[in-house]
């Protein structure tokens, strides 16, 4: 026996997955502090091209309010750390890609703080129809751990969201 150990975000992006299929969604996403994370988790999952449709990385301010089209008012007034940039981005993530639904990450891996906010400031948005959610949090642990967190929060804010407006069956 080998010993594999399962990785629980691949478990998770399944799961997306399986509920965005089966209700006939697509997905997109906007990510800045994962760099690309949450959609490489997600294509980790065989099957998913028949519901992920692409994802950008917005890492820089700049690239969030000129690429990612992000109101630059909203990024001065709020901050790129902040629930309604994360907000801003998964909506914008849905007009770019075309999908039904789109989640987003922004905030501190650290080590250091960014705008006044510690390491570990992290806000996971989700959009969708009739649908709108952030959720902030607050982790702790290395750039690594609090990137790899931040996917598993943004996944379950997807989960949650998704199945909230689907109809009971």
């Amino acid at each position: 026996m080998t010993g594999l150990a399962v990785d629980p975000g691949e478990v998770l992006a399944g799961r997306c997955l399986e509920l965005m299929r089966s209700a006939g969604s697509t997905l997109a996403t906007a990510e800045s502090l994962t760099a690309g994370l949450v959609t490489a988790t997600l294509a980790s999952v065989p099957g998913a091209s028949d519901v992920l449709r692409g994802g950008l990385v917005a890492y820089a301010t700049d690239v969030k309010t000129s690429v990612l089209g992000v109101d630059p008012d909203l990024v001065a007034t709020y901050g790129v750390v902040s629930g309604e940039c994360a907000s801003a981005m998964a909506r914008r993530a849905l007009d770019l890609f075309d999908a039904t639904w789109a989640v987003s990450a922004t905030g501190v891996a650290g080590p250091n703080g960014q705008d006044g906010k510690p390491a570990g400031t992290v806000y996971v948005g989700v959009a969708g129809p009739g649908a709108e959610a952030v959720r902030q949090l607050a982790l702790t642990g290395t750039r690594s751990e609090v990137r790899r967190m931040t996917v598993l929060e943004a996944l379950t804010l997807l989960v949650d969201e998704h199945g909230a407006v689907l109809p009971a069956g």
